[in-house]
């Protein structure tokens, strides 16, 4: 899986060559499509189809992405699935021998998967609402404190006295 993060405060995930047609897979990117990250999990989850093994796998990655992001500092329960959708990839031919001296094609499908996520509107509110919330903490000059003269001069006094 190749991870790729775009300029625009998006994290994307991208799995190659998956071993499915794009057909298949673009029935369950379209369940997960506009939700948020623990939905689509438990989507995925409960979902029949094969290929939403790898679909999660992809969303994991993608979260796993977002999270490792020291610019960033999202939270993975925080984003939503922007897009989500599956390209064709390349098909693999094979044959297999029929009646007759003949044979029959097979095509071996594969496609390439890709989820992008972005933080959900109302956790972009919240994290604006905490920043205005806290007050800007401005540094005072730093003082040196320096011995003053008067302390100085009484030391030696002191002694003086003592010894006497």
């Amino acid at each position: 899986m190749a991870a790729v993060e775009t300029q625009a405060k998006e994290v994307r995930a991208q799995a190659k060559w998956v071993h499915s047609s794009a057909r298949k897979a673009r029935l369950v990117t379209d369940l997960i499509r506009g939700r948020s990250v623990p939905e689509a999990r438990t989507i995925l989850a409960f979902s029949q189809r094969a290929v939403a093994e790898d679909v999660e796998k992809v969303l994991r990655s993608a979260v796993a992405n977002a999270e490792s992001r020291p610019d960033l500092h999202w939270n993975g329960d925080d984003l939503v699935v922007i897009t989500a959708f599956a390209n064709e990839g390349p098909t693999l031919k094979r044959h297999r021998a029929r009646a007759r001296g003949r044979v029959g094609r097979i095509m071996k499908r594969t496609c390439h998967i890709t989820v992008e996520l972005a933080p959900s509107p109302a956790a972009l509110a919240a994290a604006a609402a905490a920043a205005a919330a806290q007050p800007s903490r401005r540094r005072a000059p730093k003082q040196t404190e320096e011995p003053t003269t008067s302390e100085a001069a009484e030391t030696p006094a002191e002694e003086t006295e003592s010894e006497s």
